[in-house]
């Protein structure tokens, strides 16, 4: 089985400057961070890190950690991303969960998606927390539903499709628990042309649905397969769980889209770092494509 690497490269707005010692130094447009990374085993090349803020872990009784921030660090603050489909705009923010409002490796499937979509074709975007992968196939002209169980997050979203200038594109938000919105979508019979899943670890959906990966992951391949048909044309899964393999990912999805044709692709993501060049593993995925004929 083949088990690719995919590389999210710095861009502008965007670059992990450094890593070493447990920890990564990024920089989000004019601000600079460091976070918490178990998988940089290696020593850092910078000796001296200069930061706006950092991420200090704690206990899970203390909420998982805090920011320490420097005063001229605003609440949010825009950043853009140009891809092959279009720009897109989207605020950065300091949350309380170490991550910044988005997922910056997710950058190494944007273009990837954005090529598989037209104009009129369909998306739904599962998990779809702040909206980038949405609003990156909206950009490329695609009709997408956006579905996140956080008020919050698919506010956040919103925001960003505003930011965008993609007012007018065709996205539904949705607020529901990502398993009871699509059996609902499969008994109305509806399909998708891709379909993006993005799941976390645990998760709760808006009446307390509780969302655990490692049992719930077989159903929402099957509820997605029976979402695609033989006009679809890719579905991608992300899994930050790293005690999973990308082998055993890829054979579940194997299972679960059999029928449709097409190619299975399962390996592991990573981000360049900018001081030396090394690859920093984050997540693992799997992508289904049906090349155009």
């Amino acid at each position: 089985m083949d088990l690719p690497v995919l590389t999210a490269e710095p861009w502008a707005d965007y670059g992990l400057i450094d890593s070493g010692h447990g920890r990564k130094l990024e920089r989000y447009g004019p601000y600079r961070f460091i976070r918490p990374e178990p998988q940089a085993l290696w020593s850092p090349a910078m000796p001296d890190w200069a930061a706006d803020g950092e991420f200090v872990g704690g206990s899970e009784e203390d909420g998982g950690g805090r920011w320490n921030l420097e005063a001229r660090v605003p609440a949010s603050w825009p950043l853009a991303w140009q891809g092959a489909g279009g720009a897109v705009r989207f605020r950065a923010t300091n949350t309380p969960f170490r991550h910044l409002g988005f997922f910056p490796d997710m950058a190494c499937h944007w273009d990837w998606m954005a090529a598989r979509v037209g104009v009129g074709a369909s998306v739904l975007n599962v998990f779809g927390y702040t909206g980038v992968g949405s609003l990156v196939c909206a950009a490329a002209g695609a009709g997408v539903t956006h579905l996140d169980a956080s008020k919050k997050a698919v506010s956040a979203a919103v925001e960003n499709q505003r930011l965008s200038g993609l007012v007018e594109a065709q996205i539904r938000w949705v607020v529901d628990d990502a398993l009871k919105f699509m059996r609902r979508e499969v008994r109305r019979g509806r399909r998708y042309d891709g379909i993006i899943l993005d799941p976390p670890k645990y998760g709760r959906g808006p009446e307390g649905e509780v969302w655990e990966l490692y049992r719930d992951l077989p159903e929402l391949l099957a509820l997605a397969r029976s979402l695609l048909d033989e006009r679809s044309s890719f579905l991608v899964l992300t899994v930050y769980a790293i005690r999973l393999s990308a082998v055993a990912i890829a054979e579940l999805a194997a299972e679960a889209l059999i029928g449709l044709g097409g190619t299975i692709t399962a390996g592991e993501m990573t981000i360049r770092e900018e001081a030396r060049g090394r690859l920093l593993p984050t997540a693992i995925f799997v992508r289904w494509e049906r090349l155009p004929s």
